[in-house]
């Protein structure tokens, strides 16, 4: 199983209306591309200063399943409409589960 771990965090400009937008758009993703197994996005719950602001932690049953997610048109729509307009920074990682 390979585990994808996206943690977000958000340009000071973005406000909550387009913050939650994007939360939903990458929660949506499950279901609109498919190919996973699990799917969690989730925003910070604001307990220490400084952490980023959402996190998508999403496992796929093998690396081909993520690598189709990863090049899905859908997928890249969501990131190109709603993550990239209101990023500021952005880190993953894929690893084995």
């Amino acid at each position: 199983m390979i585990r994808h771990v996206v943690v977000f965090t958000w340009s000071p400009d973005a406000d909550a209306e387009r913050r939650a937008a994007t939360v939903a758009a990458l929660r949506n993703l499950r279901e609109d591309v498919g190919g996973m197994t699990s799917l969690v996005v989730a925003e910070d719950a604001g307990l220490t200063e400084g952490n980023a602001d959402a996190v998508l932690i999403a496992e796929f049953p093998d690396a081909e399943a993520f690598r189709r997610y990863a090049q899905d048109p859908v997928h890249l729509a969501v990131i190109a409409e709603h993550v990239r307009p209101i990023l500021a920074a952005r880190s993953a990682v894929q690893h084995e589960a």
